[in-house]
């Protein structure tokens, strides 16, 4: 399971990269395995701020369909329209051109209560 040292993550799944002022939001290795093959991305909040834990979309696959939470408080600045044509990027590259948000952070802090890739591997048994 591939789990980058250079993010943070979630209970729920979600990682979240900052980059300068933004910040890139996706669903982990992990998720994308458990949910099987993605079919559909959707998210309608884009322009809108959203507390931490607020669902920011779904994700849909074969069997099921899936929640995606804002990992911290933030607007979201832009969805990964590319996902739209090739919602299979999310399980072939979920940490590089599978992200599915770009957001700006309200409380940069909240970085800091996050989960490191060593947490969120002893969570998911990795």
């Amino acid at each position: 399971m591939n789990v980058p040292a250079n993010l943070k993550y979630t209970k729920e799944h979600e990682w979240i990269r900052l980059d300068g002022e933004v910040a890139f939001v996706g669903i982990t290795d992990y998720a994308q395995s458990e949910l099987g093959e993605i079919v559909f991305v959707e998210v309608e909040t884009v322009g809108e701020t959203l507390a931490e834990g607020e669902v920011f979309g779904t994700v849909e696959a074969v069997k099921t369909v899936s929640d995606l939470y804002i990992p911290v408080d933030g607007q979201i600045l832009e969805f990964n329209e590319e996902l739209e044509e090739k919602p299979e990027l999310v399980n072939d590259d979920p940490y590089g051109k599978g992200w599915m948000v770009k957001i700006v952070l309200s409380n940069a802090a909240q970085m800091n209560a996050l989960l490191s890739a060593t947490e969120y591997e002893a969570l998911i048994g990795a």
